[in-house]
């Protein structure tokens, strides 16, 4: 069944202004006073770490005539006690009307700032773990968030497009999402200048959960027109750049159309959902540490094949879409040279293609699978079962 079978009735969210190119986060003198006077600043470890980075961005902030005050430096994937600590800092210091939050970092520092900008103002509980999907009091916000201006450090979640936040806890284990539509940042200054200091492991995991959320967006039981043009678009940029971003980090053109991909998979993600890939991998982070780009990584090809009955034709006229196959091709064709295709790639960049080389063990299957039903497997196309789910996690030990 084809998305195009159902009645055509869809909502579609984004962040309500865009700055992309080259060289253009110096326009944060512009855009930063927009939203208020003094900026909370969260980063990720690596952005302290670029030659002079941090020290512009104060500069620029200085010029716009807004104060910066440094919350927190990451450098994990956000927890609940993160969160909670950065939210107390934030309402110690008085945040509220005229503030704002700026992240300037990879997909962790733009979750964690996405997190504060609502604890700041939503107040019925100190624990963000309240307002998580699936876990504490299922509480939801009340008061609108401190805006949020995203400046993404690498390409790969498109979470400055997104109207999530994943935080994650390993006592108990989970990893779950803050889900609101105020939380999509108000800006999104993507320069993919900033993304040339990424080591080429970090490029090659965050591109490749791009093209996953691209994926699984597209072929989603929630898929719809806009995110399925959108992420064609993405991918178009994506496949043929990621090797070439691998390999030469100062390629203007491939930094370019991964950032690219990686904000639109994140407005893909956003509308349409995602899917097994998607479901499994918070799993494999809360229970073996694996990262987020990493697992999905590994899990895309098989989520292709997983599914590739499920959605044959969608799948073939994708293949046809990108070039991989002639439209004269019969589908189950076009569907194999895709998958192999993305095979192909997943090699020439250097994922894991096995949970064992990950280090992944058998006794962990059972706690995998049972933290892999999270918001994102209700969009795989096929029904999975426990038992589908442990027999396709043990054939790729």
């Amino acid at each position: 069944m084809t998305v195009t079978e159902h009645p055509l009735r869809y909502d579609f969210v984004s962040p309500q202004q865009i700055v992309f190119g080259w060289g253009r986060r110096r326009e944060l003198m512009q855009l930063a006073p927009r939203l208020g006077r003094r900026a909370f600043v969260v980063c990720g470890s690596r952005t302290l770490e670029s030659a002079g980075l941090l020290g512009e961005i104060g500069e620029l902030l200085a010029s716009g005539g807004v104060e910066a005050i440094r919350l927190d430096t990451l450098t994990h994937e956000p927890e609940v006690d993160d969160v909670d600590r950065t939210s107390a800092e934030l309402r110690k210091a008085g945040a509220g009307q005229g503030d704002f939050v700026l992240a300037v970092g990879g997909g962790a520092a733009i979750d964690l700032a996405k997190a504060v900008a609502v604890m700041a103002t939503n107040t019925e509980s100190p624990t963000i773990k309240d307002y998580l999907e699936g876990v504490g009091k299922g509480l939801t916000l009340v008061a609108e968030p401190l805006p949020v201006l995203a400046m993404p450090t690498t390409a790969g979640t498109g979470c400055e497009a997104t109207k999530n936040a994943v935080i994650s806890c390993y006592n108990p284990a989970f990893k779950k999402s803050i889900r609101d539509e105020r939380i999509v940042p108000r800006i999104a200054l993507v320069d993919p200048e900033l993304t040339v200091s990424a080591p080429p492991s970090v490029t090659a995991a965050s591109g490749m959960d791009a093209i996953t959320q691209l994926f699984e967006s597209y072929i989603s039981r929630k898929a719809q027109p806009i995110p399925r043009a959108l992420a064609v678009e993405g991918l178009r940029c994506a496949l043929p750049a990621i090797g070439e971003a691998v390999r030469d980090g100062r390629s203007q053109s491939a930094r370019e159309a991964m950032s690219h991909a990686a904000m639109l998979s994140g407005m893909c993600l956003a509308n349409a959902g995602l899917g097994m890939a998607h479901g499994v991998a918070p799993a494999l982070g809360v229970h073996c540490r694996v990262p987020h780009g990493a697992a999905c990584a590994l899990m895309l090809p098989v989520a292709l094949r997983v599914n590739r009955e499920a959605r044959l034709h969608d799948l073939a006229r994708l293949a046809h879409a990108l070039g991989i196959k002639g439209p004269s091709s019969a589908p189950e064709d076009a569907v194999d040279a895709l998958i192999a295709h993305v095979e192909s790639i997943c090699d020439d960049v250097g994922v894991p293609r096995r949970l064992s080389d990950l280090g992944v063990t058998a006794d962990k299957i059972p706690a995998l699978v049972a933290s892999s039903r999270g918001s994102s497997m209700s969009g795989n196309p096929r029904e999975l079962s426990d038992e589908d789910l442990t027999g396709i996690l043990e054939g790729m030990l």
